[in-house]
């Protein structure tokens, strides 16, 4: 048990089933109708703490005492929310099984909070039949049809596997000759905006890479996801894909159906154009009805992705199941779904602190970054309500947002999260024969301890300034980890909305922009190209 200002430390001990003969890793899909898996997962924990944010016992006036009073909470403010706490976590629990919500209520898209273990349990039940075995097979065959993957989509279709992706795989992963990738197919993203010069150049680079459909190591293929399939920047370049594929391979419905994973939706434009060029049922995978885009990573949107880049998507939907049952289950003092929400929610609500930094200690998770960035932004920001989200990669970030950080305006919140451990040994500055660098004194440090010592000593700084942080610490990037991670973050915006009073689903201002464009290219004269008026 810890202080309210405290650290809070949760682990794991992860269930256990009997595995096939592939152990989870998402490099095969052979296994039975009826699998029997042990998987067994380090302990991982995540430590939450959020003493930054949190005033001291002031026993004397001092300047500092005085900011610290005006920017940041008190013990007694968190110690007052506890109670509204539980009871909105027991009304998200209640809205999860409604069956027929009231207008007011809808959107309602809380399909994610029982997902992943629904998934997994029907897995364990239905094996290759089930939902994710669909997803691991449709993996299988790409890995084995192509070398390279573009996966189309926008908004959430996009940004959860592209946060996987650059999370998990080698940074370089794309470079890498094949022997190096274990087969893995090299994996880039499309669909996500409608910029002509950089599809041309993907377009250039497969053209120039893919020249006989005969060898592996010359074919590509695609995923598209759109659950509404009526997106237009997704459907206009999956139109232009779809056309290479067809000029690259041939006409043949089949030999495209091959290369052609689609995600979508129970209905919309997507599915009916696939099932029209001849596409069974089982071949699309889905986007269940009740998951809203942006909390679709733990669906094939996600997990396909990841699993074509061998991911072990099993562990992923563990770590996330597990965090749903520490947010329904947990109390406060050891939920970190309902103390992230509440800290975050009560300097927004009481020191204004509108602008939420999420300041991510490893390149790798600058797309987890923003990733969250449209989770907060599309969730919250509503009946002029909701914080605006900032993400920002440190160290280098230091060196461009940190002094506006600092000394700036008072009106952000930084909620680092940083990773202790690495893949690989450190590496160490070493001894050199010139020293005009002046490093010689650092030589048995290694670069693990510089960033240590960064993220220490920018924490201080902020703490000496009252500037408010909390810390979210990953002790390893795993697929175990990030899936308690996001899920985590996606819950946490859910109760944070309902405090808020703006209904977390949905997305009503992005429609607007989206009927402006339709009504704009409609009323556009047909020609190759036109100018800006």
């Amino acid at each position: 048990m810890f202080g309210v200002a405290g650290s809070l430390q949760f682990g794991l001990r992860v269930p256990t089933a009997e595995p096939p003969a592939n152990n989870f890793t998402g490099h095969s899909h052979t296994q039975t109708n009826q699998p029997h898996f042990r998987m067994q997962l380090p302990d991982e924990a995540v430590e939450f703490n959020f003493q930054g944010s949190v005033c001291p016992h002031l026993e004397t006036w001092t300047p500092l005492a005085e900011l610290q009073s005006q920017h940041l909470i008190r013990a007694e403010q968190i110690d007052g929310i506890k109670q509204q706490m539980m009871q909105v976590r027991q009304s998200i629990g209640s809205d999860r099984t409604m069956v027929n919500p009231p207008a007011k209520m809808l959107p309602q898209e809380s399909g994610f909070i029982d997902l992943p273990s629904l998934m997994l349990d029907q897995y364990r039940r239905k094996g290759e039949n089930s939902e994710l075995g669909r997803i691991l097979r449709a993996a299988g065959k790409l890995r084995e049809e192509t070398d390279r993957v573009v996966v189309l989509g926008i908004g959430g279709s996009f940004l959860g596997a592209k946060a996987l992706f650059d999370a998990l795989s080698h940074t370089h992963h794309n470079e890498l000759p094949e022997r190096m990738r274990h087969g893995k197919p090299r994996l880039y993203f499309e669909g996500n905006n409608v910029d002509n010069d950089s599809l041309q150049d993907l377009l250039d680079m497969l053209e120039n890479t893919c020249v006989d459909p005969a060898i592996k190591e010359e074919r590509w293929g695609v995923v598209v996801v759109s659950k509404s399939g009526g997106t237009l920047e997704t459907a206009s370049v999956y139109r232009i894909m779809r056309n290479e594929l067809a000029r690259f391979y041939g006409h043949s419905p089949e030999s495209l159906r091959k290369r052609i994973v689609p995600v979508t939706g129970p209905s919309g434009k997507l599915r009916e154009l696939c099932l029209a060029d001849g596409f069974k049922e089982d071949e699309i995978l889905k986007i269940p009805e009740s998951v809203g885009g942006r909390f679709s990573v733990m669906t094939a949107a996600g997990l396909l992705p990841a699993a074509v880049v061998g991911l072990d998507i099993l562990a992923l939907l563990l770590g996330a199941a597990t965090m749903t049952r520490r947010f329904l289950e947990e109390p406060f003092d050891r939920n970190p779904v309902l103390q992230y929400a509440a800290v975050n929610h009560l300097l927004n609500k009481e020191t204004g602190k509108n602008t939420r930094v999420m300041a991510v200690w490893s390149r790798k998770l600058e797309a987890l970054g923003m990733w969250h960035d449209q989770l907060l932004a599309e969730s919250l920001g509503k009946q002029n309500l909701g914080p605006t989200p900032l993400t920002v990669v440190q160290t280098r970030d230091l060196h461009s947002r940190g002094q506006q950080h600092q000394d700036g305006p008072r009106n952000k919140v930084v909620n680092n999260l940083f990773v202790k451990g690495t893949r690989h040994a450190p590496i160490q500055l070493g001894m050199a024969d010139r020293n005009e660098d002046d490093l010689n004194s650092l030589s048995r440090k290694t670069l693990p301890d510089i960033l240590s010592a960064a993220f220490q000593g920018t924490n201080q700084a902020f703490a000496d300034a009252a500037r408010p942080t909390n810390d979210l610490i990953l002790p390893t990037l795993s697929e175990h980890t990030m899936g308690q991670l996001m899920q985590m973050l996606m819950l946490a915006t859910i109760v944070e909305g309902r405090l808020l009073g703006v209904n977390p689903y949905g997305q009503p201002g992005v429609e607007a922009y989206k009927k402006n464009m339709t009504r704009i290219l409609k009323e556009m004269p047909s020609k190759g190209s036109s100018a800006m008026g």
